[in-house]
């Protein structure tokens, strides 16, 4: 068997058609343009290339977009008294703090300061809270709610489905499961210290792959045919590569690639986020 391609530059692009559609209408009925507002502190060059793609894939659609740059030396309360102005600022529409930040910033509160409606990472716990509580509103959180639109659109059945994610980090591993649940999906959350992980794997009809350590899942984990999203970055020898070993896609009815997967998927709704707080902001 040769897996089909979860794409993920492809499914990105119908997001981005749509948001820049609703966009579109909304200006001509005299609506309001939404603003997405990014922030860099520091200078390393990943995080810069990932901001500017953000910045890109939002004038593509006809999102507004302002870049708040600030030295690595950027004490807390100096960020904070940024995302306060943004918070208050009538045009912005969403706030994206680009993580990680250097060592000194606590991102606890700087997440807790954030306006939840601008939140469009989803990071805040009342966004959060409310995606866990399965409540209308909470804006999900860009990558796990990318990898729910990347098997919908694929056409991979996530209802009745036995859906395993290894992985437990607060930003991917937790809310994809809940995401997964919210459709139906009987789901088990895994981790590197689970007993016996291959026992779990070995029954997903969907795998979530989110440990972050590369080779974790070998072909032999996997059920024939199942929907295999690989969504770690790790490297190996300067090569990006995921968290499943080699021979996964002679067994997987669906993977996504690494790179080109989930990268994009993210980045997408990123900006299908600053639209809808756009909406909620002014209706």
């Amino acid at each position: 068997m040769t897996a089909r391609i979860l794409d993920g530059k492809a499914v990105a692009r119908q997001i981005y058609d749509e948001v820049g559609a609703a966009v579109a209408a909304r200006i001509a009925k005299g609506g309001s343009r939404p603003r997405l507002a990014t922030v860099l502190v520091g200078g390393d060059p990943a995080s810069a290339k990932y901001v500017e793609l953000k910045q890109t894939n939002a004038h593509k659609v006809g999102i507004e977009s302002e870049d708040h740059r600030l030295p690595a030396e950027t004490t807390t309360e100096e960020l904070l008294a940024l995302t306060q102005r943004l918070n208050a600022d009538e045009r912005v529409s969403g706030i994206l703090i680009q993580q990680p930040t250097p060592k000194q910033i606590d991102m606890r509160r700087v997440v807790l300061a954030l306006d939840p409606v601008k939140d469009v990472d989803g990071f805040h716990p009342v966004n959060a809270g409310m995606v866990a509580l399965g409540w209308p509103g909470g804006v999900e959180p860009c990558t796990p709610a990318g990898i729910i639109e990347l098997l919908v659109r694929s056409g991979v059945t996530i209802e009745g489905a036995d859906a395993v994610v290894v992985g437990r980090s607060n930003l991917v591993g937790k809310p994809v499961a809940l995401l997964l649940l919210k459709r139906n999906a009987s789901v088990a959350l895994c981790h590197t210290r689970t007993r016996d992980l291959a026992a779990h794997v070995r029954g997903a009809d969907i795998l979530v792959a989110a440990a972050g350590r590369a080779g974790l899942i070998s072909r032999d984990m996997i059920k024939p045919g199942a929907a295999v999203v690989d969504v770690s970055t790790n490297w190996d020898g300067g090569r990006q590569v995921g968290d499943l070993g080699p021979g996964v896609e002679e067994v997987a009815g669906w993977l996504t690639p690494n790179p080109g997967g989930v990268g994009p998927m993210t980045r997408a709704m990123l900006i299908k986020n600053t639209y809808e707080a756009e909406v909620r902001r002014r209706g």
